[in-house]
């Protein structure tokens, strides 16, 4: 018998509680060259089987049982190494193993047989009873050979659970293939341990060696030519054709109030990942344009810059397609009707202005308090209907003139979320709402501001390459509240005047 032996002298796992820190010791053993006898075969006992199956294919397992679940049997039958014995418990039974696991809801039997394991200096594991295990069976997060194992110390097994998902769905398949190209370059290598170690130490630098200042300024070199390049012809033209000349002092200056507010709106987004549809609809509305027109130029700004953010997010893998498809159809449902609405209302904008003033203040209020609670503690309950959520955000984000990311990705997020994969899945569908909010607009409006809408849209993508490059070494609780306060302030002002003309 292969027996793991016990160090008498060591804490016991009750004493371990009063430790600071995780004081457990990770180790992977081989389960096909050890005996696991698993006591107990129901719901519990299937769960405990599964999981050594799943990781070790070949584990040698005994199962006792008086009940054996049809699930217990079938696995049995599918794994050779895998040996039922229906029958009660019994100290001898414990003869020859090397770990035992406990998975009955008998607590005397269990401890019953915790006694009998370490009477025979077995380490033993009973199922949901941390105080009572000399082991724990962690969440296993698995590519190809590469292995990772998630403890919390017995505290939260959710925690774990939800550890086990984001690397599951963060590390890519591709990671076993690296894992074999790297074991077949090791084994071509000559020399020894240490030769080894160096050599292999300079094969993979490469993976996260920081790119050299000569990149850098290289890079800036490129931006700093085109810009350059772009003054030089523009001064020139300006300067030497007259009628270039008059065809810019033609263009309506509204024009570039617009590409301006388009280009910061633009860097404030890429600092904190929302507010750009109320910022831009805010300041379109002080500037005197209508609701529906307003909208309208956030949303064709917004195709571009979510389009490639969305493209950017499926090639890095960050998109929950479950989630996209239960988020893309109500929310082109919504932004298809709340375009429709509020354009219809375009006639009446002297009154469906200070409505969007409304709008525009709650969300400023809502900016304001996600500022002041960066660090506080997310204690939503998960979202369950994301069809609604999708249809609501699409609503209010065409009536409203932004709102999806304040609304659907900190919904998402505030419930649990993954925020990388939140993030991905609502810039890539928020792509496909703007694009059919936009044709909604453009089929129903007539007379629209396009020297406005156009600036936008112009300010919007010059600044989508560079902002987050920019704009992240910002202070983002600043931004956040000074663009709430300013959002706040403008649409008070909005609705002062309006009530100022009514009454």
């Amino acid at each position: 018998m292969t027996s793991l032996p016990r160090n008498n002298n060591s804490s016991t796992l009750s004493e371990e509680k009063t430790e600071t820190g995780n004081q457990l010791f990770p180790v992977f053993l081989k389960l096909n060259e050890l005996h696991t006898v698993l006591v107990g075969a129901g719901n519990v006992g299937l769960e405990k089987l599964t999981a050594l199956l799943n990781n070790s294919p070949a584990a040698k397992v005994t199962v006792i049982a008086l009940k054996v679940s049809t699930e217990v049997y079938q696995l049995a039958i599918e794994n050779t190494t895998v040996t039922i014995r229906e029958k009660q418990f019994e100290e001898q039974d414990l003869d020859g193993a090397d770990l035992v696991i406990a998975a009955t809801d008998d607590s005397v039997l269990n401890n019953y047989i915790r006694q009998a394991a370490h009477e025979r200096k077995l380490l033993i594991n009973v199922a949901d009873k941390p105080s009572l295990c000399d082991f724990y069976l962690g969440s296993i997060v698995q590519k190809g050979d590469l292995k990772i194992a998630i403890s919390t110390n017995g505290k939260s097994p959710t925690v774990a659970k939800r550890l086990k998902e984001v690397l599951n769905e963060g590390l890519p398949e591709e990671i076993d293939t690296t894992l074999q190209q790297l074991s077949t370059l090791r084994d071509s290598l000559k020399g020894d341990f240490t030769e080894k170690v160096k050599k292999l130490n300079e094969v993979t630098s490469v993976l996260v060696k920081p790119q050299s200042e000569f990149k850098n300024l290289f890079r800036w070199f490129i931006w700093g030519t085109i810009v350059i390049s772009i003054a030089i012809v523009v001064s020139i033209l300006w300067f030497r054709d007259p009628e270039f000349k008059d065809y810019v002092q033609g263009i309506d200056p509204i024009f570039y109030y617009f590409l301006g507010a388009g280009f910061l709106f633009a860097f404030i987004d890429g600092a904190i990942g929302m507010s750009y549809g109320v910022t831009s609809t805010t300041f379109s509305l002080s500037m005197g344009i209508p609701p529906a027109t307003a909208s309208m130029g956030v949303h064709l700004s917004e195709i571009m810059s979510n389009g490639i953010a969305g493209w950017m997010h499926y090639r890095m893998n960050n998109i929950n397609w479950k989630l996209f498809w239960l988020l893309l159809f109500p929310g082109i449902v919504g932004a298809v009707t709340g375009a429709y609405l509020i354009s219809s209302l375009e006639h009446y904008a002297q009154y469906t202005k200070p409505v969007v003033s409304v709008y525009t203040l709650i969300l400023g209020v809502v900016i304001f308090r996600k500022a002041l609670d960066l660090k506080a503690k997310r204690t939503s309950g998960k979202i369950k209907n994301i069809r609604f959520l999708g249809l609501g955000g699409g609503f209010i984000d065409a009536v409203g003139g932004g709102g999806w990311g304040s609304i659907v990705l900190s919904s998402l997020i505030a419930g649990g979320r993954s925020p990388r994969f939140s993030l991905g899945t609502v810039k890539l569908s928020r792509f496909f709402i703007a694009l059919t909010g936009s044709l909604t607009f453009m089929s129903l409006l007539s007379g629209t501001r396009w020297a406005a809408v156009l600036g936008l849209v112009l300010g919007a993508a010059l600044a989508s390459p560079i902002a987050a490059r920019i704009s992240n070494k910002i202070s983002t609780k600043a931004i956040m509240m000074s663009v709430s306060i300013i959002v706040i302030l403008i649409s008070i002002r909005s609705i002062v005047n309006f009530v100022l003309k009514v009454f």
